[in-house]
């Protein structure tokens, strides 16, 4: 199979490097030039809980030079799907299906919007990484993958994509809920990144305060209440609970949003708190935790600019 991955941040890396262990054609694609040309030269460096360990992988900024693939996955930040998709019209064909792996939603509804629905399907993975540098990974944590289809149908290609996950050391299985992974996976998120970036606290350290883990309760409460007014059907049966456990299990991780806000980087907040207050406003539903944070992180956001300025 050949497949190629868009966008070299701390996933599309770690995908790159273990699917490379498969012996299937793996390219990386990326809208830095240069970026592109060091991977190419130097390969993916991982360490972590897998030990050190190097991979060769292809890289270009120039999805010609790839050409039609199998299996394009998607690993750019939510706020780039647009703009990654269409520079990487040219890898797809008829037959090509496309996968994200990304944060939040609408990332689904985006893709299907420019290549068509029948070509699109999820995924969520609990796999923990950091990116450390250009082509270096630190793999934090283990985790399952799971994809599928919104309309849960389960095509050979989607057997075939777990076959090659699973032959390359990525542990993988099929749902025909994945709305459901997804809004679950939402919730975990829409608990613990945003305060992190706020308070600038690594996971675990948000269960150690009363008034961290108030807050992250109650944006965590609200949006159960959308999820439960759209009769999405979590897979947790105490989200609360799930998401203070993500808390401990991950407790020396640095969220992928304070990541960014210590890099001075735009965030995925629109798509993971924000998207909770857009649908509890449609829905007629309070929601005045997940909209203070998301005005406070916007606040951030907007304070890069001034700082520069002084």
């Amino acid at each position: 199979m050949k497949i190629a991955i868009v966008g070299p941040g701390a996933m599309g890396n770690l995908f790159a490097a273990f699917l490379s262990r498969a012996k299937e054609e793996i390219w990386l694609l990326d809208k830095n030039a240069g970026r592109a040309a060091a991977i190419s030269g130097s390969g993916i460096r991982i360490d972590g809980i897998s030990g050190e360990w190097q991979s060769r992988v292809k890289a270009t900024a120039d999805a010609k030079e790839i050409g039609p693939v199998d299996l394009v996955i998607v690993c750019v930040k939510a706020y780039d799907t647009k703009s990654a998709i269409i520079r990487a019209k040219p890898l797809v064909q008829e037959g090509t299906v496309i996968l994200t792996l990304q944060n939040g939603i609408g990332n689904i509804e985006i893709l299907s919007e420019v290549a068509g629905g029948e070509k699109v399907i999820g995924g969520v993975t609990n796999l923990g990484a950091t990116l450390l540098d250009t082509g270096r990974v630190r793999y934090a944590g283990r985790g399952e993958t799971v994809i599928g289809r919104i309309d849960g149908r389960i095509p050979v290609a989607i057997r075939s994509i777990r076959e090659i996950f699973n032959k390359g050391g990525l542990e993988t299985r099929i749902s025909r809920d994945i709305k459901g992974l997804l809004w679950s996976k939402l919730l975990v998120n829409a608990g613990i990144n945003a305060l992190t970036a706020i308070t600038r606290l690594n996971n675990g350290r948000l269960a150690e305060f009363e008034s961290t883990r108030r807050i992250m309760r109650e944006a965590v409460t609200e949006a159960i209440k959308v999820a439960k007014r759209k009769r999405i059907k979590l897979i947790y049966d105490d989200p609360l609970a799930k998401v203070e456990a993500v808390c401990e299990a991950t407790a020396a991780n640095i969220s992928s949003m304070l990541q960014d806000i210590l890099k001075k980087k735009h965030t995925e907040i629109d798509f993971i708190n924000g998207v909770i207050v857009r649908q509890a406003q449609e829905l007629g539903i309070p929601c005045p935790v997940n909209s203070i944070l998301v005005d406070l992180v916007k606040t951030i956001e907007s304070s890069y600019a001034l700082e520069v300025s002084r």
